[in-house]
C-alpha cells in the first residue's frame, strides 16, 4: 500500500468516524431539545391553570364578603360559593396531575472516542508537567 493510499484511507476512515459520532450527538441534542419542549408547555399549563385558581379565589373571597355584609346566615351554604368551590378543587387536581406527570429524559449516549482523546491528552501532558 502506497503512502497516498494509506493516507486516503486514514482520511475516508476519520470522515467516517466523525459523521457517526456527530449523528450520535444530533440524536442527543434532539432528544434534549423534545425534553425541554414537553417540559416547558407542561410548567405552561400548570402556571396558566395558577393564574386561573387565583383569580377564582378572589371571586370566591369577593363573593364571601358580600354575603357577610349583607349578614347571611350561611355564606358556605350559598349554590354560588359552592361552584365555585368546586370548580377551584377541580382546578386544583390539574394543577396536581400535571406536576406529577414525569416527562422521561432522554438517555445521555457517551461517545467512547472522546474518553480516548482525553486520556491521550491527560496522559501528554502529565509527561509535560513530569518533565518539567
Amino acid at each position: 500500500m502506497s503512502f497516498w493510499d494509506k493516507i486516503q484511507e486514514d482520511i475516508s476512515k476519520n470522515l467516517k468516524e466523525g459523521l457517526s459520532i456527530f449523528k450520535e450527538g444530533s440524536e442527543v441534542v434532539s432528544q434534549k431539545i423534545e425534553w425541554l419542549t414537553d417540559e416547558g408547555k407542561k410548567k405552561y399549563k400548570t402556571f396558566n391553570l395558577n393564574m386561573k385558581v387565583q383569580e377564582e379565589f378572589a371571586k370566591l373571597g369577593g363573593l364571601i364578603y358580600d354575603l357577610t355584609a349583607k349578614k347571611s346566615k350561611n355564606p358556605l351554604g350559598n349554590k354560588k360559593v359552592a361552584a365555585l368551590m368546586n370548580k377551584i378543587k377541580k382546578m386544583e387536581s390539574a394543577i396536581s396531575k400535571l406536576e406529577s406527570k414525569d416527562v422521561k429524559k432522554p438517555k445521555k449516549k457517551t461517545v467512547r472516542k472522546k474518553a480516548a482523546v482525553r486520556k491521550k491528552t491527560t496522559k501528554k501532558t502529565v509527561k509535560k508537567a513530569v518533565k518539567k
